[in-house]
């Protein structure tokens, strides 16, 4: 191993002096970085492993052989200690990883023999994985619960036309828009009358249009035979706070509403929501909205 630490000393005799040009074309600049930390100069790559490897997780201790953390190529533990990157060491020459190592375990059971993590840890060991891109375990937790039922639930969700994103496993940006806009509402409401809590009105509806015995529905469609005139009498928006619809799926108002209240808590918000009615808008003739309206409580402490 070579370290070079020192600096070339400028000769006296100005015919030994290189010009700029002549020093840019010598030096050549080292593929990988050679800093240094605390003074002294870190070793030139590439780095050697031993077969039983200690490592510092953010802290954590573990141990493993090198041949678990190359289980799989593609993953980054496997790049880490592949000897192309230089790995620090602790006080007592633990190879370390500034990472929380609270489920590290978890990945290290799955590269020594395929282990999965309990059911109430899959969705931090899921987080694990994607940071440390280990894709057969991000294939294996997305299949048991509780990713498998969010899977199934995104794939609802995905029937809306207003859902256009994807989430921490698949989010949706237009929906947490309307998430962002019932805590906004509810958090001004509170802060302006001192309050624990606020309530808010929500509208979840299905259909675009009322429905009469004299409509029959297209096929697999919930969107009806009508001129676009008369489509246009229809068109009304409820004096709500927030309004989620309409959609074209299967799943009913009271499914978009557990995903709602599902959602909420999962950032922490308490909430409960209870129908209070529905919308008595006259549009036309003996029309009336009939939407329901829910109100949405908000509770901050």
């Amino acid at each position: 191993m070579v370290v070079v630490t020192g600096q070339n000393k400028v000769s006296g005799n100005p015919d030994d002096a290189m010009s700029s040009s002549d020093a840019e074309d010598d030096f050549q600049e080292p593929a990988t970085p050679t800093a240094t930390q605390a003074g002294q100069a870190l070793p030139l790559l590439p780095q050697q492993f031993p077969e039983v490897v200690p490592l510092n997780v953010g802290g954590m201790y573990f141990t493993t052989r090198l041949s678990t953390l190359r289980r799989y190529e593609d993953t980054m533990l496997a790049a880490m200690f592949s000897g192309r990157h230089y790995i620090p060491r602790d006080a007592e020459g633990r190879y370390f990883i500034d990472r929380d190592g609270t489920y590290f375990g978890d990945i290290l059971n799955f590269l020594r023999s395929g282990d999965l993590p309990p059911r109430e840890r899959v969705r931090s060991v899921y987080k694990e994985a994607q940071y440390y891109s280990i894709g057969p375990l991000l294939d294996n937790l997305e299949d048991i619960q509780p990713l498998k039922g969010e899977k199934v639930r995104q794939a609802f969700l995905g029937l809306m036309p207003y859902y256009k994103g994807a989430s921490l496993l698949f989010s949706t940006f237009f929906f947490l828009d309307h998430l962002e806009r019932i805590i906004e509402i509810a958090k001004l409401r509170a802060m302006q009358r001192k309050a624990r809590f606020a309530k808010l009105k929500v509208c979840v509806f299905k259909e675009e249009m009322p429905i009469t015995p004299y409509e029959c529905p297209h096929f697999n469609s919930l969107r009806f035979e009508r001129s676009e005139s008369e489509t246009k009498l229809f068109e009304h928006h409820c004096e709500v706070d927030v309004s989620f619809g309409p959609w074209e799926a299967v799943a009913d108002v009271y499914d978009l509403l557990n995903c709602i209240v599902t959602d909420l808590s999962d950032r922490g918000i308490t909430v409960d929501h209870q129908c209070i009615g529905v919308c008595d808008k006259h549009l036309i003739n003996h029309y009336y909205c009939k939407r329901p309206i829910y109100e949405f409580k908000i509770t901050w402490w």
